[in-house]
């Protein structure tokens, strides 16, 4: 299996991602999964300057992902495949439900009509009933906000 995390952090690439997961994870490549961000080129800019050497990254939409995804999990590659919200992650998985069996909350942070269910977990309540969704239809939805932290299931943060 090439991708070896699926995550959901509203700050899409940054530390925890590249350095924290990327290295305990032996990570070659970040698939981001954003359609805001792949019509923003100097946004695309900013996330390569976050990128260590030998570490690759690839911008898609939620379209292109979908269709992709099959090939990025054959590439040899080991990769984390990252979107900054529930909603694109729930449409990746409903397109390729063979291929996505976990999925990881990273940071999703507060903004109005969001409650707080971790220290870095900020939900709504449309967010919370997707993902209880993908977990019913067979997908393993834990918050983990870095690897050496304890992993907390979903339905311990309804």
């Amino acid at each position: 299996m090439a991708v070896a995390l699926y995550r959901i952090d509203d700050r899409l690439i940054h530390g925890q991602v590249v350095i924290g997961w990327g290295q305990f994870l032996g990570v070659r490549l970040v698939i981001l999964v954003d359609d805001g961000v792949i019509e923003a080129q100097w946004e695309q800019d900013l996330y390569r300057t976050a990128m260590p050497p030998g570490m690759d990254v690839v911008f898609a939409g939620t379209e292109r992902a979908c269709s992709e995804l099959p090939a990025w999990e054959a590439d040899p590659r080991r990769a984390v495949v990252l979107t900054g919200d529930v909603p694109t992650m729930a449409e990746l998985a409903r397109h390729n439900p063979a291929l996505v069996k976990e999925v990881n909350l990273g940071g999703i942070h507060h903004r109005p009509g969001r409650t707080k269910r971790l220290p870095y977990l900020y939900l709504t309540e449309d967010e919370l009933s997707q993902l209880q969704s993908l977990q019913k239809s067979g997908v393993r939805v834990v918050a983990q906000d870095v690897p050496s932290a304890g992993r907390k299931d979903l339905k311990a943060l309804a």
